[in-house]
């Protein structure tokens, strides 16, 4: 066991037996057990938790069926490609667009383990491990913290010991790991790599960066939401904060999370890109930090965007923003008023612009179609 990592890394399994008698006593048990074990009497489910002794028992009897719930409950559709690239017996980094709290990685697990590949790690703020049940449930799901902010010093330390935390788990407990391209969700449809993950990821490697980052095995992951089930909530925020800075209200988190999981998503898709080898990175090498750093961020949102699956929406909400025509032939009547009345639903939120709100609405649909023909 490594020390260094005690206040970050996921439960072992001889603690998996203490944490389901905790979430077995929660107080909002019932609720979990109905929504993942419909129809089965609370009791027995409850002697079903308890009865777990692995993370791997927890992940395929609980796990996967939250994401068969969801799947079953709230999305149209649900598909994926790029499997083929993968080897199941190799471990990698899974770098995705972040659109959704928990969906976005719990998702992508549902999708490696139906296609005979182990579960990865993943990350999760420090923010968002705000009670002892989802403490419980997030590191007997193979979840590790991510300290955000602070001061330069405590930012560099947490980053430190979060890309030794990443190349320990790859390389040595040989577990692949998931990570959103940025700190945060999405909130504008702008999917875009923070060259300071990047610089992240280089930090515990050899002095050769090339090397650290090809070690790692990055797969640009691509997410994609026909309806975003936070949309809602992303463009008040993101008004909001036009105004004052924005200061997120006791519980807010957790309303996402559940936001996301309920409500309707249309078609999701997700597709892995060909891992990044060392002849896909080599020709940065002779580039200064910084800029090596921006042009790896920048092949890895050229595959996010490129493998991203635009829906009608997206060309619905480009014409409304720009007040044209130009992707008629994307969409039909029937897709456009079920476009515009589910833009309707902004009337129930309290903001003082209601110009401004439509318009980052529409911008959180828009982005994607606007890169996707810009490249």
């Amino acid at each position: 066991m490594n020390d260094s990592f005690e206040d970050i890394r996921p439960y072992y399994d001889e603690e998996i037996p203490d944490a389901m008698r905790r979430i077995a006593r929660s107080e909002f048990f019932s609720l979990l057990a109905e929504y993942v074990f419909p129809g089965e009497e609370i009791e027995s489910v409850r002697r079903r938790i308890l009865g777990f002794r692995t993370i791997e028992e927890f992940q395929l009897q609980v796990m996967k069926r939250v994401n068969e719930q969801v799947i079953a409950r709230s999305i149209a559709s649900f598909t994926y490609d790029g499997m083929e690239r993968l080897d199941p017996a190799k471990r990698y980094l899974f770098v995705s667009n972040h659109r959704d709290i928990m969906l976005d990685a719990s998702l992508l697990q549902y999708v490696l383990v139906t296609n005979g590949h182990p579960t990865s790690e993943i990350t999760f703020g420090a923010n968002l491990m705000s009670s002892q049940l989802v403490i419980d449930i997030g590191r007997s799901n193979k979840m590790f913290r991510v300290e955000r902010g602070g001061n330069m010093k405590d930012f560099y330390k947490s980053s430190l010991q979060c890309s030794q935390y990443i190349r320990h788990a790859i390389t040595e407990k040989r577990q692949s790991v998931w990570i959103a391209q940025h700190n945060g969700r999405t909130k504008d449809g702008n999917d875009t790599t923070d060259q300071g993950i990047i610089k992240m990821f280089c930090m515990s490697g050899p002095q050769d960066k090339i090397a650290s980052l090809a070690e790692l095995c990055i797969v640009p992951v691509a997410v994609s939401y026909e309806w975003e089930p936070c949309d809602l909530l992303k463009a008040r925020e993101l008004c909001e904060a036009r105004f004052s800075a924005y200061v997120k209200k006791p519980g807010e988190d957790l309303n996402s999370i559940l936001t996301g999981i309920l409500q309707p998503k249309g078609a999701v898709h997700f597709s892995f890109g060909r891992p990044l080898g060392e002849a896909d990175l080599r020709p940065y090498e002779n580039l200064a930090p910084g800029e090596c750093h921006k042009q790896i961020a920048a092949l890895i949102d050229k595959t996010i965007r490129s493998h991203y699956r635009l829906s009608p929406n997206n060309f619905i909400a480009h014409d409304l923003l720009h007040k044209e025509h130009r992707f008629a032939d994307r969409y039909n009547p029937q897709q456009m008023q079920a476009f515009l009345r589910h833009i309707e639903r902004l009337d129930c939120l309290d903001v003082s612009d209601r110009g401004l709100l439509r318009n980052i609405f529409l911008r959180i649909y828009s982005t994607p179609a606007d890169h996707a023909h810009n490249n």
